[in-house]
């Protein structure tokens, strides 16, 4: 990626009172013209930006005059631009990236496994659906700690979920799912004791769950 350096570059001119636009070398270093004693103007096209930095031994005088002055050079050359001064030692990022002290990190895509990783599985669960596959769908997604599943809605359709000691004195759970056959009458409804989770599988949404918190 080539990098877009400002357009213009001006100095101001404590004698004059005024900023004088500068011949820069284009292999020189921008972070390089910065001096205590010195403030510079910067027309960036990349961020609509006109920076004023502002030296450290700068006069109260010459912060007065750049500041007022700069909007007159904002107007003839980059109108539209957001004026910002900088000060010298609290420079904002974007601008040590504008003048080459710190690089623009490129945003690198993170891939992202899906929750559920067989698209077959997926497939057939639309096609032949059964409870048991669902269950075993189920199985596979980690449940939030101090949340509790309680509800499965899939396909319109609600199903309640419950959990079950497989014997007298045993930590083994038995999991089953039931169908909820209750008439629901049209309308909306707020479940204010639920959690909605989306589990969504290959750009699809494969079923929501509402989850209960474990008081």
């Amino acid at each position: 990626m080539i990098e877009e350096k400002p357009k213009r570059i001006f100095e101001f001119n404590d004698i004059k009172g005024e900023f004088e636009e500068l011949d820069i070398d284009p292999e020189l270093p921008l972070y390089k013209l910065l001096d205590s004693g010195s403030i510079l103007l910067f027309i960036d096209p990349k961020y609509k930006r006109v920076w004023i930095w502002i030296g450290n031994d700068s006069t109260i005088k010459m912060k007065f005059y750049a500041v007022y002055l700069s909007y007159s050079i904002r107007d003839r050359y980059a109108f539209g631009y957001k004026i910002v001064s900088v000060n010298e030692g609290d420079e904002p990022r974007e601008f040590k990236i504008t003048i080459g002290l710190e690089k623009e990190e490129e945003l690198i895509e993170e891939k992202v496994e899906p929750i559920y990783k067989e698209p077959e599985e997926f497939k057939e669960l639309f096609e032949t659906f059964s409870l048991e596959r669902l269950l075993l769908i189920l199985e596979k997604i980690d449940v939030p700690e101090g949340y509790q599943r309680r509800l499965i809605i899939m396909n319109n359709e609600i199903y309640l979920y419950k959990e079950f000691d497989a014997s007298l004195g045993s930590d083994v759970k038995q999991k089953r799912i039931f169908p909820l056959k209750e008439e629901v009458d049209d309308g909306s409804y707020l479940m204010e004791d639920y959690t909605p989770r989306l589990i969504f599988s290959f750009n699809k949404l494969l079923l929501i769950e509402l989850l209960q918190k474990i008081i």
